[in-house]
């Protein structure tokens, strides 16, 4: 496996292999790796000539009181566990190689971005999209895997390879999940052992969101207060986002009469976590390909 920081360097070396017409997969993270990004580089590798992974924890979305500093980081852990997976390249770029002088071009999508996580965490989304708009851009790859776990960035990130017509297969992965439940997060190492075993509330309310729909519910909002209320048991869990929406575009529902996505975005003493869950479809809503560009949506 190779290492680069500098974006020229990692593009002359691509460009050279995609001259021997090799495929591409890209998997993009901000580090501090766990299965769930293992998942997603075997599913590149499984399915791509040559593998990058980018490890990059980009300022651009965070806000002024969030977790920048506090991170976690481990790169020389992140590079062997890659490099064990049979990741060709690594591309661990510092702020100045990303950023060299502020960006005055920035990648937002107003109406998704500013939903669901977006409403608590002002910008996040357009930093999101301008990172990896300039990942695909350095990179170039032909497919690129994302986690479902980050339901909306996966949407968001859809819909900008569509609007901007980049040619990129966006793949969502499922969630990998712990042993009772909890998805796993580079954020669960904040978590106290008081706070990890409330954290098992989040995924018990989709299964409780799942079991009401079951049971006929229909109403979106009157699911939305049940679970607010399921998450209530908990003292340490205060939640931001208890949503039931369109599982295409996001947008809010009356009726669950189609597939929804069921959204959470809570804290656990100072940690934030989120997950989601798809009721009345099997996969992802996703993962269908756009006629004739071969992209997900």
């Amino acid at each position: 496996m190779r290492v680069f920081s500098s974006i020229e360097e990692l593009r002359h070396t691509l460009d050279a292999l995609k001259r021997q017409v090799r495929t591409v997969g890209l998997v993009p993270t901000m580090g501090y790796l766990h299965a769930g990004h293992m998942q997603l580089v075997a599913r590149a590798r499984a399915e791509n000539d040559i593998v990058v992974v980018s490890i990059f924890v980009n300022p651009l979305q965070f806000g002024p009181a969030e977790d920048l500093s506090q991170y976690p980081r481990d790169l020389e852990r992140d590079a062997a566990m890659l490099k064990q997976a049979g990741v060709n390249f690594l591309f661990s770029p510092g702020v100045e190689d990303m950023y060299p002088r502020p960006m005055q071009t920035i990648v937002d999508l107003p109406d998704l971005g500013r939903e669901l996580e977006g409403a608590v965490r002002p910008g996040h989304f357009a930093g999101v999209a301008t990172v990896v708009c300039k990942l695909f851009n350095i990179v170039q790859p032909q497919t690129a895997y994302f986690g479902e776990k980050d339901y909306q960035q996966v949407v968001i990130i859809k819909r900008m390879v569509d609007d901007l017509a980049v040619p990129v297969r966006v793949i969502a992965v499922p969630t990998v999940r712990d042993g009772d439940g909890l998805a796993l997060s580079s954020r669960n190492v904040y978590l106290s052992e008081a706070e990890r075993h409330a954290a098992v509330i989040i995924p018990q309310t989709l299964d409780e969101a799942e079991r009401l729909v079951a049971d006929g519910l229909a109403d979106a909002a009157e699911l939305e207060e049940k679970l607010t209320a399921f998450l209530g048991r908990e003292p340490l869990a205060k939640p931001e986002v208890v949503a039931v929406r369109d599982a295409s575009t996001l947008q809010p529902v009356n009726s669950i009469t189609a597939p929804v996505v069921v959204a959470l975005f809570v804290r656990i003493g100072s940690t934030r976590l989120l997950d989601n869950r798809v009721i009345g479809g099997n996969r992802f809503i996703g993962e269908r390909s756009l006629p004739g560009k071969g992209v997900s949506r």
